[in-house]
């Protein structure tokens, strides 16, 4: 029938294959793909600048991969679905679930409407192993601990789904009157760092699985101690494709599970399993981005200090290590996840800072920003979360830098004004006798920063303020 028309709503899933929304919506006639960026109902997390730097290039993929056929709007999802039903005379739309607390209410609102409209509205998972609410325990509370939900909820329940094939000789439609151009949905932000981004990375589905063959071929092998080298391709860089859904966790799992058996492919299939427990966490805790899981962190004696912050942001501590991983952040818009955990408790711990002023930092500047994977994370690092890093573990910049840079070639990469250092002072430049700092050129001070903080008076520091803490269970 002429008048069969499903919309297609893109949100988190800009790919063709392994799209279970697009499959259900392709059974009918005509299929009008749609993408809208809903910053309205989004509120603080409106997308940050490097995510949309990202987005842009993504949709230009996806339209491409489409024939030019996709239509993209700009405001509220209700307002605009409404208009785009009426003028194209829609009887289906189908989307794959999102899980951040504003599109959940959204969606659950979105679908009471359209079904009081007479119009069948249809959610599926398309972005996780298993739904949130399927993974509990016995008593059917949350878990709170990662290796018990993972290990015991996820791997003794339902298999993932297999991988579907991208829909073949589907009838695409396009909303020529009303669609913008993606150009004209303002994502590319105007800040000078995002010019540089482009020579990091290609962007849609198709260079997303060439981008995760890549890692299978080179870093998988290597893949359980190896993901711990910053300077080394052990990792996959992956995560920026999985958030906005240009690759799906299942095509993830399969392709390894169906590699190999080994200790390598079994930690990689765990980091999904974090990803997991992560939207878990934002599942049952909505207000996972802001507030504490452990109460008892609400009263801790935070730093405020912003000359501390801008320096920890601008990757100016003084401190090789974090100033590394900083600086990589706002060249390439992502971070080693072990520099990660090391600039976060840096943060955190030593300099004191709420935390979320880095997941707020983070949320603007990483191309993989993910809400559930942001907050949990930072929650987790800063001691207030779900299975978080114990108060007392304080990541040493200055061992952790030896530990897994041994050669010095991550941290002389992202700091070239100490790369004439030896590696007995690459590190903690600070303890290099004069003879050698004025032998390699460099004034701490002037072409590099002295500390802002002493590591050992800082960390003790924090160690007492996290004792005044009252115990308490989560």
């Amino acid at each position: 029938m002429t008048n069969d028309v499903a919309i297609q709503w893109f949100r988190q899933d800009l790919r063709l294959s392994d799209n279970p929304a697009l499959t259900a919506a392709s059974r009918h006639a005509n299929v009008l793909p749609i993408y809208i960026l809903d910053d309205v109902h989004a509120g603080d997390h409106v997308m940050g600048a490097a995510s949309r730097w990202w987005l842009y290039h993504s949709l230009k993929s996806l339209n491409e991969s489409l024939g030019g056929k996709l239509s993209v709007y700009l405001g509220n999802a209700i307002d605009i679905l409404t208009k785009v039903i009426e003028k194209q005379d829609v009887n289906a739309i189908y989307w794959n679930r999102c899980y951040e607390p504003w599109r959940i209410d959204s969606d659950s609102k979105l679908k009471s409407y359209l079904k009081n409209m007479g119009i069948k509205a249809e959610s599926t998972n398309g972005s996780l192993l298993w739904e949130p609410w399927s993974i509990r325990k016995d008593d059917g509370n949350p878990y709170k601990v990662f290796t018990p939900f993972y290990r015991k909820g996820c791997m003794q329940a339902q298999a993932p789904r297999e991988p579907i094939p991208a829909p073949k000789n589907t009838k695409y439609l396009q909303d020529k009157e009303n669609s913008l151009g993606i150009n004209q949905l303002g994502l590319l932000p105007k800040k000078p760092w995002v010019t540089k981004l482009s020579s990091h990375w290609n962007i849609g589905e198709f260079c997303a699985h060439t981008h995760f063959q890549k890692f299978i071929d080179k870093g998988l092998d290597h893949y359980k101690d190896g993901r711990n080298l910053p300077a080394k391709p052990f990792v996959s860089r992956i995560s920026p494709y999985l958030h906005h859904g240009e690759i799906s966790p299942n095509q993830l799992w399969y392709k390894v599970r169906n590699l190999a058996d080994n200790k390598h492919v079994d930690h990689f299939c765990s980091e999904l399993g974090w990803r997991e427990f992560s939207y878990s966490q934002l599942f049952f805790n909505p207000e996972l981005p802001t507030k504490n899981l452990q109460s008892k962190f609400d009263t801790f004696p935070w730093v405020d200090d912003s000359t501390l912050l801008v320096s920890w942001q601008k990757g100016k501590t003084g401190i090789p290590m974090i100033d590394a991983g900083m600086r990589e952040l706002w060249q390439t818009g992502y971070m080693h996840n072990r520099v990660r955990m090391i600039v976060g408790s840096f943060l955190v711990k030593n300099l004191r800072l709420h935390w979320h002023h880095g997941e707020r930092w983070f949320w603007d500047t990483l191309v993989d920003a993910d809400l559930a994977n942001n907050s949990s994370s930072w929650q987790w690092v800063a001691g207030c979360g779900a299975d978080a890093a114990p108060y007392f573990r304080i990541f040493n910049p200055v061992i952790q830098g030896q530990k897994f840079d041994p050669d010095g070639t991550y941290v002389r990469h992202f700091i070239p004004e100490i790369a004439s250092l030896p590696n007995k002072y690459l590190f903690n430049p600070w303890e290099a006798p004069e003879d050698i700092l004025k032998e390699t050129g460099i004034q701490l001070g002037s072409t590099y920063p002295k500390p802002i903080i002493d590591l050992k008076i800082s960390r003790d520091a924090a160690l007492e303020a996290f004792k005044l803490l009252k115990e308490e269970s989560l």
